[in-house]
């Protein structure tokens, strides 16, 4: 057989006893349709894709395109230096457009049910035809540096609503429980439109407080029975909050969730509200059951209410700005210092010096610190 097509395995000297070859095959009607429409989503996907200039940006943004939002929060992420400069045009480009909404923190140790909770309130919200983004700060991981988990395909309902839209990101090493960019998301989604903004901290304890620089009102999540309520006395958190959730009050949580009220109303007496006009309430609540719910958000819009009337929500933002400005300072300064040649040059010499036990970290840390100010002062004089 001296067919060509023939398969591998067929042997060298077969016959035509052999009845096996490979004919040309030809694609059917559906095969086609598949083809193409494989050809069509590939473009599409390409059409997605392509490269955007600045104004691409703002104007997506500002029309409620839900693709390029993502694609701005991506840019802005970004610690490439040319993206940082369309970044820093795109955030002024869309600034008037800015702070209408009401910025909501949702905090909680692990197992307290925050992404339950935000999914459950969240949907409540959306059939009231608000527009809501979930920002989701994750643990990052040591390894790839993003998240270690997925908030949205944990908040499975809430993602299929159309007037929702969720960014989990990694916090990228940043402590206190948010991404280091999650200031200029929020303002990317309140520019898309977006009249809720709930962010989610990480949620691996009680330092959890960067949030509160960030939101207008402040949520911490508790579950009945967990043994923390003398531990609620403490400073830190507790102050900060503008309302403590007992989640999971249901079933055999009831009465446990009631105790817990309790005791953590009486603690708040203790502790000097944040807020003016504002005495931080204990609710309980069942994000399984869809009970309490309603009742939060009402809280919320009363908080809001007041605040307004006595000016201090407007007072909390512009001190969040300000609190935003030391941030990138802060940044820039600890970026330029470990960007220094001099530091790359000595630092890890530096550190097994310390390791070893022949300099006390303050020394070294002093030696560090010299060794920078030197350089900046040789490259002027150069």
């Amino acid at each position: 057989m001296n067919n060509k097509r023939k398969p591998k395995w067929v042997p060298d000297n077969a016959g035509e006893e052999f009845a096996t070859s490979m004919l040309k095959g030809k694609l059917s009607k559906n095969d086609m349709l598949k083809k193409e429409k494989g050809s069509i989503k590939a473009n599409s996907e390409h059409q997605k894709r392509k490269k955007l200039n600045l104004d691409d940006y703002i104007n997506g943004v500002l029309s409620k395109d839900r693709t390029i939002l993502a694609r701005a929060i991506t840019l802005m992420e970004s610690n490439s230096q040319k993206h940082i400069s369309m970044a820093q045009n795109f955030l002024k480009g869309i600034l008037p457009e800015t702070g209408n909404s009401i910025r909501i923190g949702v905090t909680g140790a692990p197992g307290s049910g925050k992404s339950t909770f935000i999914e459950t309130l969240g949907c409540y919200l959306c059939q009231r035809d608000h527009k809501l983004a979930v920002l989701a700060v994750d643990p990052s991981s040591s390894l790839s540096k993003g998240s270690v988990l997925g908030d949205k395909t944990r908040m499975e309902k809430l993602a299929r609503e159309e007037n929702c839209f969720i960014r989990p990101s990694p916090t990228g090493g940043v402590l206190g429980g948010i991404n280091r960019k999650t200031r200029e998301t929020m303002l990317a989604c309140e520019a898309a439109g977006y009249d809720i903004i709930m962010i989610e901290t990480v949620g691996v304890g009680q330092n959890e407080i960067a949030v509160r620089s960030l939101v207008d009102f402040f949520l911490l999540l508790k579950i009945p029975g967990a043994g923390d309520e003398l531990q609620s006395i403490k400073k830190g958190i507790m102050e900060l909050a503008d309302a403590i959730i007992i989640n999971k009050s249901d079933g055999d949580n009831v009465s446990k969730a009631k105790l817990a009220k309790a005791e953590f109303s009486r603690s708040l007496h203790y502790l000097k509200s944040t807020t003016p006009d504002w005495n931080p309430k204990v609710v309980t609540a069942s994000s399984l059951y869809n009970m309490g719910i309603a009742e939060i958000w009402d809280m919320i819009m009363d908080f809001k209410e007041i605040t307004q009337k006595n000016g201090f929500f407007q007072k909390r933002r512009n001190q969040q700005m300000k609190d935003w400005i030391h941030f990138i300072i802060r940044e820039y300064l600890e970026t330029k210092f470990y960007d220094n040649k001099a530091v790359r040059r000595n630092l890890s010499e530096i550190e097994q010096q310390v390791i070893e036990g022949k300099l006390p970290p303050t020394t070294a840390a002093q030696k560090l610190i010299s060794k920078f100010e030197s350089n900046v002062k040789e490259s002027k004089d150069n």
